[in-house]
């Protein structure tokens, strides 16, 4: 780990002022994907931000009836609250399925969004990588790829987002507050993370000094029953190869509205708005499932060595909706 100073911002102004126009400056809250990066020089801050004593530890009603959720709250205590356990059950289980509860009880929402890929080749210095450094190339490409994207991939990466949590939020349409030396705006979940394209480097869009404030969850009561099912090599916390956020309206046996995110497939949470529009106005029978899970999956390029995430992809999208339409509860 190379040597950095280190500060305790004492308000956003003050931590936005440390960061902006030194772009080897981070900030740091609960620090259990950036120290580890520390460790292995992927990433070497000159100035580390501590913003962990700020005031950004809220969670409150919206007038709309939604939730305000501060950036600093622990997933441990978002994932225990009482009302988004009722309200929003497949957030609170995204969280619990994420990482152990040592991990959960330091780990912050704003941290979360921000984690950075697992890809093995980003770890490992000893090969080049497009996302640690532009131009040198992306091994995972014709090397062992089993754990990689299947969906919105570019030639210049292939790696996946790691984050549990970010797939429920997604279906959830999320609005993400952010704060920075132009004041503050709001960005649609959809709209924070990137697909590589040809920067990989940039997981977000996020600018220069900007820092997360608060998520806000609208509100929406058919996420009640809404689903969080996970696939993963062993049952202990591992990173997904599969996820899928599901929610459903229904009148009867007619689906009004649907919200489908998948994990583990992309570089990003990933909606498939094709497979929603499909399933408005249908039956919620198997068939109709089945015919969903096949348009959510129409655009993917399997690799060497991860075709078995299409059709597993393609399962969990029909068993997540069978038990949404069920009424959920599936823990």
């Amino acid at each position: 780990m190379k040597n950095f100073a280190y500060t305790r911002a004492t308000s956003t102004r003050d931590a936005i002022a440390q960061t902006t126009g030194n772009p080897s400056a981070m900030v740091i809250a609960g620090g259990t994907n950036l120290v580890d990066r520390m460790k292995v020089f992927l990433d070497q801050p000159s100035d580390l931000v501590d913003l962990s004593r700020l005031p950004l530890k809220q969670m409150e009603r919206t007038r709309s009836g939604g939730f305000k959720i501060g950036a600093l709250v622990t997933n441990t205590t978002l994932a225990d609250h009482p009302e988004i356990r009722r309200d929003y059950p497949l957030l609170s289980r995204a969280i619990l399925s994420g990482a152990s509860q040592q991990i959960r009880n330091v780990a912050t929402v704003g941290g979360n969004l921000l984690q950075r890929t697992r890809c093995p080749y980003y770890y490992d210095t000893a090969f080049g990588c497009n996302k640690r450094q532009a131009g040198t190339g992306c091994p995972a490409a014709t090397g062992v790829n089993r754990g990689h994207a299947i969906l919105g991939a570019s030639d210049q990466c292939i790696a996946t987002h790691p984050s549990d949590m970010c797939v429920a939020l997604a279906a959830l349409d999320a609005i993400v507050e952010v704060e920075g030396s132009r004041g503050t705006r709001q960005i649609p979940f959809a709209e924070f993370h990137r697909l590589p394209g040809d920067t990989p480097q940039r997981d977000t869009n996020l600018e220069p000094g900007e820092i997360i404030t608060s998520i806000t969850l609208p509100p929406l009561p058919a996420a009640k029953t809404g689903v969080y099912l996970k696939l993963r090599d062993r049952a202990s916390y591992a990173f997904a190869l599969v996820s899928v956020a599901a929610i459903l309206e229904l009148s009867g046996d007619e689906i009004r509205s649907a919200r489908l995110a998948l994990g583990g497939v992309a570089h990003k949470p990933w909606r498939s708005p094709e497979a929603e529009r499909f399933l408005v106005g249908k039956p919620a029978t198997p068939e109709t499932f089945t015919q969903a899970a096949a348009i959510a999956l129409q655009s993917a390029k399997p690799l060497t060595y991860n075709g078995f995430k299409v059709e597993l992809s393609k399962r969990i999208i029909q068993r997540a909706l069978a038990v949404v339409a069920k009424g959920g509860g599936l823990a």
